[in-house]
C-alpha cells in the first residue's frame, strides 16, 4: 500500500514537473523583438544607403521646397539624376513592374514583403482640381434646382473642399474626369495586382474606390447608409434601447412593423414583405446587421436611393431625378470592383481598399464589405481599411466582425490612424456638422488598441479574422507584440501583419520581418516625373516626423559608425 502511495505521489510531482516545464517552455517561446538592435535593422542595406537615408531625412527638416527649386536651377535631365540619387531612391523602387524586381526579392530575403502601390497622379493645379471635384459631384438633378431634394450639406460637394487634396500629405488623390480614365486606371491595378502576383507568393495590391468611378455615386450611397442607420437609432428609441452598445439594440419586430405602419413609411403588405427572408427576423427581433441587409437591391441604382424622411414619415428618393447615363456610371463603378478583386482571386493576390474621407467613406466600406461576403469565403482576399481617428471606428469594427461571424467568411481589416484628419476638421467647422475626429492624439492612439485588441481577441478564438497593423509607432507595435504573446497568436499562423511605408522606419520593418513576423512594405513606383506629387507628401511627412522625433537619424548614425569602427567600410549586404 505504502509503495502505491508514494509512486502516485511521485507519479504526481512528475506530472507537476511536465506541467510546469511546458509552461515555462511556452513563456520562453514568447517572441520578443529588439528594435534597438541597429545590426538587425539595417542587415539590408549598403553604407551608400544609410548615407541616402541620413541626407534625405536631414533635408526633410528644410522648409524649403527643394524639388521645384531643383528642376529649375538644372533642368529636367539633372533634376532626374538627383531624385533616383535621393528622394526617388529613398521612397520609390522603380519605374515599372521589371525595375522594381530587385528591391522586391532583396526585402524578402530579410523577411519583409510588399504591397504594390503604383504612385502616379495628375500634377493639377487647385483650379483645375475644384472644378473636376464639382462637375463630378453634382449631380444632373443638383445641377437644375439646387433645392429640390433632401441632401444633407456633409453629403454634398463644395467647392472650398473641392481640392482634396488640402491638409494631405500621406494618401494619393483621384479626381474624375471620364469613364474612360476610369478604365485605365482600373487596367493600372489589374497590372499592379499581376506584378505582386509575380513577384510573390503571398503579395498584397492597393486600390482606392474613387479611382474607379464618379465620386458622385460615392456621396449619394454613403448619405443613404447613414441615414437609414440613423433610421434604425430612431426606432430604436422608441423602444427605449437607445443607451445600448449597437448590436444590443434589437428590435422587437411586431412593435418595428407597426411603428413602420403608423409612420406610413410603406403600405402594410411592402413592410411585411421587408422582414421576411430565410433569416431576417427569425428570432423575433431585428439588430443592426439585420436592418442593413434591408439594403442589398443594386439591380437599379435608383432604388437603392431611396431614404426615410423623419419629417414626412414616408420613403422618398434621394434625388428628384436619376439620369440614365447615371444610373451607368454607378453601374461601371461596380463592375470594375468586381474585376479587380477576380484578378486578385487569380494572381492569388490579397487586396486593400484604401480608405478615404468620411463623406465617401461608408460607401466604400459598404462596398468592400460586399466584395468580403463573397470572395473571403475561403480565404481572406479583400482587406478594409479603418482609420482610427473616427470617433465611430470601433462601431464600425465590432458591427463588421459580427457580420462575418454570422455568415462565416473571413474578415481582413487595416488599422490605420487616418490620412484626413486636418481636411475633415476644416470641412466639418466651416460647414456645419459634427466633427467626425477623436479630440486628440491620445483618444485616436487608445481608438487604435482598442479596436486592435478586439480583432486579436476575435483572431484568438476564431481563426478567420485577419488584421494589418499599418504604423510607424513603434509603441503600437510593442503592443501588438505583448498582446500576441499573451494570447498565444504566434507570427507562423499568418494571422497578423504589420505595415511601414517604403523607406520609412526600417528599424521597426526589418526586426519583424527576421523573428518570422508577416511585415510588408507599401512599395510605390513610376516614373520619377510623374510621382513628383507623390515624393512632395513624403518629404512633408518626413518634415513633421523628423522634426519631432531624432531616433531613426540616431539609430542610422549608429549603426554606420559600428560598421566604419568594425572595419565594416564597405559593407554590402549579402543574401
Amino acid at each position: 500500500f505504502s509503495l502505491k502511495r508514494i509512486s502516485i505521489t511521485l507519479f504526481s510531482y512528475y506530472y507537476y514537473f511536465i506541467l510546469t516545464k511546458s509552461a515555462a517552455d511556452t513563456k520562453l517561446n514568447k517572441i520578443h523583438v529588439d528594435f534597438d538592435n541597429t545590426q538587425e535593422a539595417y542587415r539590408s542595406k549598403g553604407n551608400i544607403e544609410l548615407l541616402r537615408s541620413l541626407l534625405v531625412f536631414k533635408l526633410c527638416t528644410i522648409d524649403v521646397l527643394l524639388m521645384e527649386l531643383t528642376k529649375k536651377l538644372f533642368g529636367q535631365w539633372m533634376f532626374e539624376k538627383m531624385m533616383k540619387m535621393t528622394f526617388y531612391g529613398q521612397f520609390v523602387a522603380g519605374e515599372d513592374h521589371n525595375s522594381i524586381k530587385p528591391l522586391i526579392q532583396k526585402n524578402q530575403a530579410f523577411g519583409v514583403g510588399a504591397v504594390l502601390d503604383y504612385s502616379v497622379e495628375e500634377d493639377l493645379t487647385q483650379e483645375e482640381a475644384e472644378k473636376k471635384e464639382m462637375d463630378s459631384c453634382v449631380s444632373e438633378a443638383e445641377k437644375v434646382s439646387r433645392d429640390g431634394d433632401h441632401r444633407e450639406k456633409k453629403y454634398k460637394a463644395h467647392r472650398q473642399f473641392g481640392d482634396r487634396r488640402g491638409g494631405v500629405i500621406s494618401a494619393r488623390t483621384y479626381f474624375y474626369a471620364d469613364e474612360s480614365k476610369c478604365d485605365n486606371q482600373m487596367e493600372t491595378f489589374i497590372n499592379c495586382i499581376k506584378a505582386s502576383g509575380g513577384a510573390s507568393a503571398d503579395g498584397f495590391s492597393a486600390i482606392k474606390m474613387t479611382a474607379l468611378g464618379r465620386p458622385q455615386f460615392l456621396l449619394q450611397f454613403s448619405e443613404v447608409l447613414v441615414k437609414w442607420r440613423r433610421f434604425f437609432n430612431f426606432l430604436a428609441a422608441q423602444q427605449g434601447k437607445s443607451e445600448m452598445m449597437v448590436l444590443e439594440q434589437k428590435l422587437e419586430l411586431e412593435q418595428l412593423k407597426e411603428s413602420l405602419t403608423k409612420m406610413g413609411v410603406g403600405a402594410k403588405d411592402d413592410i411585411e414583405n421587408w422582414f421576411t427572408g430565410e433569416k431576417l427576423g427569425f428570432s423575433g427581433t431585428i439588430d443592426l446587421l439585420d436592418w442593413n441587409s434591408l439594403i442589398n437591391d443594386t439591380t437599379t441604382i435608383s432604388n437603392l436611393l431611396m431614404v426615410p424622411n423623419l419629417e414626412t414619415r414616408k420613403l422618398e428618393p434621394l434625388l428628384n431625378t436619376f439620369t440614365a447615363e447615371e444610373e451607368r456610371q454607378m453601374k461601371r463603378m461596380l463592375q470594375r470592383v468586381d474585376v479587380l478583386a477576380k484578378h486578385a482571386v487569380e494572381n492569388g493576390v490579397r487586396l486593400m481598399v484604401d480608405a478615404e474621407q468620411t463623406y465617401f467613406q461608408p460607401a466604400i466600406s459598404r462596398l468592400t464589405l460586399e466584395m468580403q461576403r463573397i470572395f473571403n469565403r475561403e480565404k481572406p482576399i479583400i482587406f478594409n481599411t479603418y482609420q482610427c481617428y473616427l470617433k465611430e471606428a470601433y462601431d464600425n469594427v465590432t458591427v463588421d466582425i459580427e457580420l462575418s461571424r454570422r455568415e462565416g467568411w473571413y474578415f481582413g481589416a487595416k488599422l490605420v490612424r487616418g490620412a484626413y484628419m486636418y481636411q475633415e476638421r476644416d470641412r466639418a467647422k466651416e460647414i456645419g456638422y459634427e466633427d467626425p475626429i477623436n479630440p486628440d492624439y491620445e483618444a485616436t492612439n487608445r481608438m487604435y488598441h482598442k479596436c486592435l485588441e478586439y480583432v486579436l481577441e476575435e483572431i484568438e478564438h476564431n481563426r478567420k479574422a485577419n488584421v494589418m497593423v499599418a504604423t510607424h509607432n513603434e509603441d503600437t507595435v510593442k503592443y501588438t507584440l505583448e498582446k500576441m504573446n499573451e494570447m498565444g497568436l504566434s507570427p507562423t499562423e499568418n494571422k497578423v501583419y504589420f505595415g511601414q511605408l517604403l523607406g520609412m522606419c526600417d528599424q521597426i520593418s526589418f526586426p519583424l520581418g527576421q523573428a518570422g513576423f508577416p511585415v510588408y512594405k507599401y512599395v510605390p513606383y513610376g516614373p520619377v516625373n510623374e510621382v513628383i506629387p507623390y515624393l512632395s507628401r513624403r518629404a512633408q511627412e518626413n518634415r513633421g516626423f523628423m522634426k519631432g522625433s531624432q531616433r531613426e537619424r540616431s539609430l542610422l548614425w549608429k549603426e554606420l559608425k559600428r560598421r566604419v569602427l568594425g572595419g565594416q567600410i564597405f559593407y554590402k549586404p549579402v543574401y
